[in-house]
């Protein structure tokens, strides 16, 4: 049985009006997500991969080419099916953790006896349990951003949206939230597109690696990461796991 693409992206462009001149920040972008992938959108910074982040999200509408999600059979709520999580955890400093991963149960005025339920279990399944009343100030940086991420889960949404999360993060507490990060995908189930210009970073958590060039953005290669699961850190010392950051390299002309 052939499986639909979840996410169909062809051709898509974008630009912005910068004073009397047009900026073209995408000007060809063209990949299929299956459900269930992990997706690693990887480039340059500043060459677009947040803008096309947003144009899946529905925050910005794209001027060409064909954005499809879901499907007949398989409708899509971008209000309602889509969670995001950014570089920044963006925590309200004045709620407790928990109130904080309810918030878009609140929004969008689901059960909130069920909610919290959810709410109480995505906090365990992302190591804070136990931190329920907590204030953010009183977490790392690391537990905010898992915080961040069990708060894009809480209203079961079909596709998570992530714009390089781990960027703040200091070297080791990344590679953790890597292991962690994969640990959820495969608990959860959930598709996911995750933006970084890391590309080691890339190629660990990918199933699959889009790569983006500089600026405007333009689909260089498109490819599957035919590594096992569970990942482990000792896999970025392997041959075949060099073989990919090297393609990439040589896409991005850093060779």
């Amino acid at each position: 049985m052939t499986v639909d693409a979840f996410i169909h992206l062809s051709g898509v462009t974008k630009s912005y009006k910068a004073g009397r001149k047009q900026h073209l920040a995408i000007s060809d972008a063209s990949f299929d997500v299956m459900p269930g992938e992990l997706v690693a959108l990887v480039g340059p910074s500043g060459c677009g991969k947040s803008t096309l982040l947003k144009v899946l999200a529905g925050l910005h509408t794209h001027d060409g080419g064909t954005v499809r999600i879901g499907s007949a059979k398989h409708p899509f709520d971008p209000a309602r099916d889509i969670g995001m999580v950014f570089q920044a955890p963006l925590l309200l400093k004045w709620r407790r953790i928990l109130d904080n991963i309810l918030l878009p149960a609140e929004i969008l005025g689901l059960p909130m006896a069920a909610a919290r339920e959810r709410a109480r279990g995505l906090m365990a399944m992302v190591g804070l349990q136990g931190y329920e009343e907590k204030y953010p100030y009183e977490l790392s940086g690391g537990m905010q951003q898992r915080a961040a991420i069990a708060r894009s889960l809480v209203h079961d949404p079909k596709l998570v949206l992530m714009d390089e999360p781990f960027g703040a993060l200091d070297a080791l507490t990344r590679e953790k939230m890597n292991l962690e990060l994969l640990r959820i995908w495969k608990e959860s189930g959930k598709t996911i597109v995750f933006v970084t210009h890391g590309i080691s970073e890339a190629v660990f958590l990918g199933t699959r690696v889009v790569v983006m060039t500089a600026g405007p953005a333009r689909m260089a290669d498109n490819f599957q990461i035919d590594l096992p699961h569970p990942r482990t850190l000792d896999m970025k010392t392997h041959e075949s796991f060099g073989v990919y950051t090297r393609r990439i390299y040589k896409l991005l002309g850093m060779e």
